[in-house]
């Protein structure tokens, strides 16, 4: 699954009005986004489980089953169980209606008509909650470096490393874009959190690195490689 909002994701629209379905699709396309349809809940369905979508955005009232028991059922199939669910309505919008909605499954539930611009960054919140969730389970490992993100702890050729946490959250956004130039405005935005129009000093992301480099020690510290002029990459071959 896509890790971000910036990324591609494939997205099932199941809808049997051809002409939403077709504004979506251009609409989400036009974003980067992979765009492939169903008009029934079996033709979702075995979509679903043939193509193993990201996201499924589907109407409740549809031919064959309603979208909540085609939510029940890809929750209930182990290949689509992770799969992120968006459903939408123009006519169940009681809210009894979104309460099953979420009941089964749902992580969202919108009510028509919405615009498509407004769908879509729907759909880019739910996934960036999706990244999220899984970066905390993640486990990230390069060259006898080892995070684990959840609990936090850093291991350097199996030596336990104490580091602060704007360091850990620098160390693990450098592994998981390894190979990748991050610059200095990036790191300050995605670590930091900061807005470059207020603050865009570089030398707070140079004074946290140079400390991590010291902790991970001159084995690790030297694959965080400085590109001058650029920013700066992980690179395990780095001597």
């Amino acid at each position: 699954m896509p890790h971000g909002a910036s990324l591609q994701y494939k997205i099932l629209i199941v809808d049997d009005d051809a002409d939403l379905c077709s504004m979506l699709r251009v609409c989400f396309k036009n974003a980067g986004h992979s765009v492939f349809t169903a008009a029934s809940g079996r033709e979702a369905l075995l979509a679903a489980l043939d193509s193993r979508p990201d996201i499924v955005i589907c109407d409740v009232v549809i031919p064959d089953m309603n979208g909540f028991e085609l939510c029940r059922r890809l929750r209930a199939q182990p290949k689509t169980a992770g799969v992120a669910l968006v459903l939408m309505s123009g006519t169940s919008q009681a809210e009894r209606d979104q309460l099953e909605g979420f009941s089964l499954g749902a992580d969202d539930y919108v009510l028509k008509p919405c615009p498509p611009a407004v769908l879509l960054a729907k759909v880019e919140a739910v996934m960036r909650r999706y990244a999220a969730a899984a970066e905390l389970s993640e486990v990230l490992k390069a060259d006898g470096i080892k995070l684990d993100v959840q609990a936090r702890i850093v291991t350097c050729g199996g030596r336990r490393v104490a580091l602060t946490r704007k360091e850990f959250d620098l160390l693990a956004l450098l592994l998981r874009k390894r190979g990748r130039v991050l610059a200095p405005a990036f790191l300050l935005e995605a670590v930091w959190g900061h807005d470059l129009a207020d603050y865009n000093d570089p030398h707070t992301v140079t004074v946290h690195l140079s400390s991590l480099r010291q902790k991970l020690g001159t084995r690790f510290g030297r694959r965080i490689v400085t590109v001058p002029g650029s920013g700066y990459r992980y690179d395990p071959t780095a001597a």
